[in-house]
Parts: structure tokens; sequence; C-alpha cells
């Protein structure tokens, strides 16, 4: 099965005139002159589009998800590369070194913070590299691997495997529009990890583009690059075209069920008792909560009849009062249209379903709660939730089978000592600074308020749900910082980031894979021992 685009997809190189020179650091003609010559050694004319053509606006937004980042004014990029094959990224990443002119790559899913596609410095040059034709999902059923092109979305690659098998699934995200690519380098967390672990940990080989423009699959590109791929966050060591992917067998019927529970029937008091029952539960099931405005609704995903989930609910969980008829028992790969879409009778076409423009403005924040939040405060969040401008909460359950793996084992340490991840996620739809305000703030205050009762020495987050509060990269003798890059670093890596720090050293010592929260590389003078 192959979610390959039709053949008219194509090859896109957009260049921005000199009238945008400006925004992109004031780039002389020349330079973009002889980067255009460059990779025109590379792609057919016929393939290359200026800023006049009308496909130039179309190709950016294509992409992008979030409206904070296609407001007038935003640093757009001097040229956008649509690579249709492994060639063109490498013509990209080898023209961009020569001709001082770096390179963002996209996966064609969600990016928070928009640092795939935009630079917060205006005078930053750079180009995008845009990988959302390189989506091929390649299934073996018979030895339950699959590869799969970072463009591809976690809708397409779930659409191949269910199609592909009935008994076969892959451990990712509920979101079927999120991209392969940034979802699996940032570790990738779902409906699967108590049973299957992370995406990231189910991955078996990559092919990656360096930044000498090499082609590298694992064995070439060595164990310590591998690891740093694979959690480590996109865009810092090189450019991930496809990924190798182990695929995990499941029932043939799996139960969901879902459950509205208002807070005047005691959903604070079971959001309290949640905390300590879910992350102990069986790693077969999965039971998450969605918190909005004065209820709170309890998710499950349970790779077994709904008879044994009702046993194992009433013994565990009695509080919540589930029944057989909240059950229904379906196929995992209708329960990937469950979450994404809130009902499994919706056509599994919806799964390739890409979206063509961002509909909302986002921004999001996230937490890690390692002790039981006391039911008083949970009972003072509601307050937060009847704000005109409030967002939702979203708490995702750890333990299981992820953290039976070492928090070292890949860069993802958020495995061991975490009850579950608390996001804050607010999308609004109303134009203007204003409501931008109000709605960052309510973002912004709660987090605030939430310090004391979650993770510590550092307040940890989860690098997929990017978050630039935490703070930026600066340039030192034109890399960048590691002492500074440590203060964002460490929330999301812990003590992993050193030797990603040693990684990126090793592989891009010059430091041209880098954005507002890339990987910097870790100074000669402290070494690291594994490397």
């Amino acid at each position: 099965m192959s979610t390959t685009p039709t053949a008219s997809r194509r090859f896109v190189l957009i260049l921005c005139t000199l009238a945008l020179s400006c925004s992109s650091g004031g780039i002389a003609a020349g330079d973009v002159d002889a980067f255009l010559h460059c990779l025109g050694a590379a792609v057919p004319p016929r393939l290359v589009h200026t800023l006049g053509s009308p496909s130039y606006d179309a190709t950016l937004v294509s992409s992008i998800r979030n409206l904070r980042f296609v407001a007038p004014g935003t640093p757009r990029p001097l040229a956008i590369v649509e690579a249709a094959e492994a060639s063109h990224a490498q013509a990209a990443v080898r023209c961009g070194r020569r001709h001082g002119v770096r390179v963002r790559a996209r996966s064609g899913g969600h990016d928070y913070e928009g640092l795939s596609y935009l630079s917060l410095d205006r005078r930053e040059r750079f180009a995008v590299l845009d990988l959302a034709a390189l989506c091929d999902v390649r299934v073996d059923a018979e030895r339950a691997e699959a590869w799969v092109g970072s463009g591809a979305t976690l809708g397409e690659l779930y659409y191949a495997v269910g199609a592909a098998s009935g008994t076969l699934a892959f451990p990712a995200g509920v979101c079927s529009t999120v991209g392969v690519g940034g979802h699996i380098s940032g570790g990738g967390f779902g409906t699967l990890m108590r049973r299957y672990g992370l995406a990231a940990d189910n991955v078996l080989d990559a092919v990656l583009v360096d930044a000498d423009g090499r082609l590298l699959n694992r064995t070439a590109m060595g164990e310590d690059l591998f690891w740093a791929i694979r959690g480590g966050g996109g865009e810092s060591f090189g450019v991930v075209l496809s990924w190798k992917l182990r695929l995990v067998r499941v029932p043939e019927t799996v139960t969901v069920f879902t459950i509205l529970r208002p807070r005047n029937q005691s959903a604070t008091d079971l959001i309290t008792k949640w905390q300590e029952i879910s992350p102990a539960m069986p790693r077969d099931i999965i039971l998450r909560v969605v918190v909005q405005s004065q209820h709170a609704q309890f998710e499950s995903l349970f790779l077994g009849p709904c008879s044994r989930l009702v046993r194992l609910m009433r013994a565990r969980f009695p509080e919540l009062g589930m029944t057989q008829s909240d059950c229904e028992e379906i196929t995992w790969i209708q329960s990937t249209v469950y979450f994404a879409f809130y009902s499994s009778s919706k056509p599994l076409e919806l799964l390739l379903d890409r979206g063509t423009e961002p509909d909302r403005y986002i921004k999001a924040k996230s937490d890690y709660v390692q002790e039981p939040i006391p039911s008083h405060i949970w009972e003072s969040t509601w307050a937060w939730l009847e704000e005109p401008d409030a967002g939702l909460l979203i708490l995702d359950p750890y333990g299981g089978e992820m953290a039976r793996v070492s928090p070292a084992a890949t860069p993802f340490p958020h495995r061991k000592g975490n009850l579950y991840n608390l996001q804050y996620y607010s999308f609004w739809f109303e134009h203007g600074a204003q409501r931008l305000e109000k709605h960052l703030s309510w973002v912004r205050g709660l987090y605030e308020e939430m310090e004391p009762y979650v993770s510590k020495n550092p307040r940890t987050g989860y690098v997929n749900y990017r978050d630039m509060d935490l703070g930026r990269n600066e340039i030192e003798g034109n890399v960048t910082s590691y002492t500074k890059g440590r203060v964002w670093g460490e929330m999301y890596f812990k003590g992993n980031f050193e030797r990603l720090a040693a990684v990126k050293a090793m592989v891009d010592p010059h430091d041209f894979f880098r954005n507002e929260q890339s990987i910097p590389p870790l100074p000669a003078a402290k070494g690291w021992s594994s490397i």
C-alpha cells in the first residue's frame, strides 16, 4: 500500500524577490542567484517557481496548521524546496551549505511554534525543505515492518497498516494530521504507548541527509546519531527522509469508550483518583482525560473485549461507573478514527485528509506530574476553565511498557517517575492582537499557577509540544551557545541533553541545521566519553 500522491505532485522551488530580502537578512542578489544556480544543476528548471507564481503562498501554507504564523509581517523563507526524491533534499543541503542559506525541514504536519518553516531572527537566511511529497508507506505484513516517508501523516501511516493487516498497528499519536517525521523525532506517544512504548522505540532504521549532503542509513550514520534522531527533536542533526518501523500485534477487536462526567457529578474527585489509578493500570489499557469547560471526558482504548474491560474497570476504578453500554468493540484501525474524530463510524478515508490550510490559532504548553495534584487544586482549576477565553487540559497517563525502558535508551527522558503528561491547549478562530493576548494569557497564567504541583529542577516538558516560552538559542561565534541552550534543553531532555549536544558536535560541528530550539554543539572542552 502506498500513500504517494499522484504524479502531478511536483518538486517546487519558490524564490522570494529582492523586495523581501530585508525580511530575510538582506541576502544579496548574487547569493540568491548562486543558490538557485546550484540547485538548478540537480533540479529541472520547469520545477523552479518565483514569487510571482500563484503557487508560492499555497505551497507555504500547505503544511502550516497554526494561523499565528501566517500573519502579515511573518518572515518568509528565501525559498521552499518541495522534495520529490532524496536527491532534491541532498541538493538543498549542499547548495545551502555552499552559499550560506540554512535549511529548515518540515515533514508536513503540525508544528506548535512554526520553527520548521519560519525564523524568529529576521537576519537569518534560510530555505524550507518541504518533505510532504515523501509520503510513501510500504508495509511488509509478513515481517511486521514498514518503511514510511517523513512526509506521511500519522493518518496515512495508520491507513496503510490497517489496509495490509487487521492485526498489525503502530504506536503513535491520536491526531491523524501530525507528520510522521516530526512526531518520531520527538519520541511520539499515543494510545498504544503503555503496551508497546513510543513511536521512537519502534524504529529499526532510518535514511538521513547529513550536513554534508550524504545519504546515510543506520549502519552508515552510526549508533550515536541513530540514538539522537529517535527523540532528540527535529532539525538538529540532519534531514530524516524515511523511517523503518517495527509494527506491533493487536487483537482483531479492541474496545473503546468515552465517558463524560460534569463537574457537578464528581468530576473533581474522579480526576483526583484517576491520577493514581491510570498509570498503574495493566499495560493493555490507556485511560486518558480531557478537561474542558465544566466537565471531564474519560477516553479509553483497551486491547481486548468489552467484557474484560468492564471487569477491570469495576475492580480498579468503580467510581467512574463504567458499564457494558459504554463500550464499543471495533478494530484497531477504526480506533484511530475514533480518537481523531470522536466517532468510529466515520470513513477510514478521513485518515488520508491532510487539510489544505490553517483554520485556527494555537498555543500550547506542557508539564509532567510526578505526585497527585490535590483535590482542592483541581477544584480551583474549574474557575480557569470557566473563563471566556479558556482552552482545555489533556492528561495522558504514563507507566506500562514505556516506563520499563531506560530513560537513556533514547533522548526521551520522561519514562520513569511521571504519573502523566499534562498539556495546556488553547485554540481560537478570531483574528486580532487582543484575542491573541487573551488566549496566550490564559495558557501562561494557568501554567504559572500549576508550578508548585508539577516536576521540578528542572520543570520538564514534552519537546513535541514545543514551547518558545521556555527559552531560545543564542549565537556565540556563529554556533549556538551550549550554555544558553541548556536553559530550555534540559526541560525537554533532562540528562540526555549533554549527550545530544555531543552528537551534534560530532555530526554538525558548524551548526548548519539550527533553529531557535535546536540542539547546540557541545564545546570541545567538555568532551563526552561515549562518543
